[in-house]
C-alpha cells in the first residue's frame, strides 16, 4: 500500500497485476488517482506512460483482441473501464516464461474501478459484458502499424473461457492467426 492510493495485486501471470485504487466516496460520488508514478515507482512499476487510448464498444458482446505489437515497439498497458464492463484477458507470450501461453481473465468496470496492468510480452483482449463500455488505457509505447500482431480469440491451443460463444469482432480480428502460427520475439 502506497499512501492509501492503491493495492497492488498478483496474478498466475509473473508481471502482471490487477490494480485495486483506494476510492474516496461520500454522498456525492467518489474520488480515486488511477495512476500516480510515485505510487508505481514506490511498487517498483517505473513505466513511461507516452499515449492514451480509449476504446468504446456500442453493445455487449464486442470482443477486441487479442492484440500485441513486436518489439522494439511492444507496449505495456494499463487498462480501466470508465463505463460499463468487460472481461479482460491476457496471455503470456514471453518464450522464456514458465507460464507460456498460459491466459488469465479478470472482470473490470464502473463498478468494481480495478486496472489491469498487462507488461510487455503478453497478447491482450477483451469482451464487453454491457452496452455502451468505454475502455481507457495507457500505453509506453505509441502505436506502430508495423508492428500490429495477434492471435485468435477462439485458439484451442489457449482454451480462453470468454463469456461469449458468438462475439462481435472486427473483420481484422476475425483473420488473426493461431498461436502456433505467430511469429514471437519475445
Amino acid at each position: 500500500m502506497v499512501q492509501g492510493t492503491m493495492r497492488l495485486i498478483e496474478t498466475p501471470l509473473k508481471d502482471a497485476y490487477v490494480i485495486e485504487p483506494v476510492v474516496y466516496r461520500d454522498q456525492r460520488g467518489f474520488f480515486l488517482e488511477p495512476y500516480s508514478r510515485r505510487a508505481f515507482a514506490q511498487h517498483g512499476l517505473t513505466y513511461d506512460f507516452v499515449q492514451d487510448n480509449h476504446s468504446f464498444s456500442r453493445d455487449k458482446g464486442v470482443l477486441r483482441g487479442l492484440h500485441f505489437q513486436h518489439p522494439p515497439h511492444a507496449q505495456t498497458k494499463l487498462l480501466r473501464v470508465i463505463t460499463g464492463a468487460i472481461y479482460d484477458v491476457i496471455v503470456d507470450l514471453r518464450r522464456s516464461s514458465k507460464a507460456f501461453g498460459r491466459w488469465y481473465g479478470v472482470e473490470l468496470s464502473d463498478e468494481n474501478l480495478r486496472m489491469l496492468l498487462v507488461p510487455c510480452g503478453f497478447a491482450h483482449g477483451f469482451c464487453t459484458l454491457r452496452d455502451n463500455t468505454h475502455v481507457f488505457y495507457k500505453v509506453d509505447a505509441f502505436y506502430a502499424p508495423e508492428a500490429d500482431a495477434g492471435i485468435r480469440w477462439d485458439d484451442p491451443d489457449l482454451g480462453i473461457d470468454w463469456p461469449v460463444s458468438v462475439p462481435i469482432l472486427s473483420p481484422k480480428d476475425e483473420q488473426l492467426p493461431w498461436l502456433g502460427d505467430v511469429r514471437l520475439d519475445f
